[in-house]
């Protein structure tokens, strides 16, 4: 299962900064962003992230702030290919995304299955350990 990190403010505004740069130079850089759905229950927000061909331990999920971070490199393969079309994505991936509200970091959870990465990250309330 993949593990949620919390990480300082100086690391999150670094990476939010190597993510923004990678967009702005999508080309050169070859990052790219996977599908991404985020919606909200009564009691969690819910990510999900499409991204086939993944192991657990190929994926760095952190959340800072009200901000999710996902990262990962998915493998390319070896062998030299005359694609007649290619569309499917290969090498560093991220994706960002703005919570629209308070979570509760401890109570956090993250699941890779059938080619989809689901975080859930459950609402805080007012007696909860929580990031803002």
């Amino acid at each position: 299962m993949p593990t949620i990190v919390r990480k300082t403010s100086a690391t999150i505004l670094e990476t939010r900064r190597e993510i923004l740069h990678a967009v702005s130079w999508q080309v050169r850089s070859h990052v790219w962003s996977p599908p991404t759905d985020v919606y909200e229950t009564e009691e969690a927000y819910v990510v999900l992230v499409e991204i086939a061909g993944m192991r657990d331990d190929d994926f760095e999920v952190s959340l800072e702030n009200d901000t999710l971070l996902i990262s990962g490199s998915r493998p390319d393969f070896l062998e030299r290919r005359a694609y007649q079309q290619m569309e499917i994505r290969f090498g560093k991936f991220a994706t960002a995304v703005n919570l629209p509200g308070p979570v509760n970091i401890e109570q956090a959870h993250a699941e890779y299955q059938d080619g989809f990465l689901t975080v859930v990250l459950p609402k805080a309330t007012s007696n909860q350990n929580k990031v803002e």
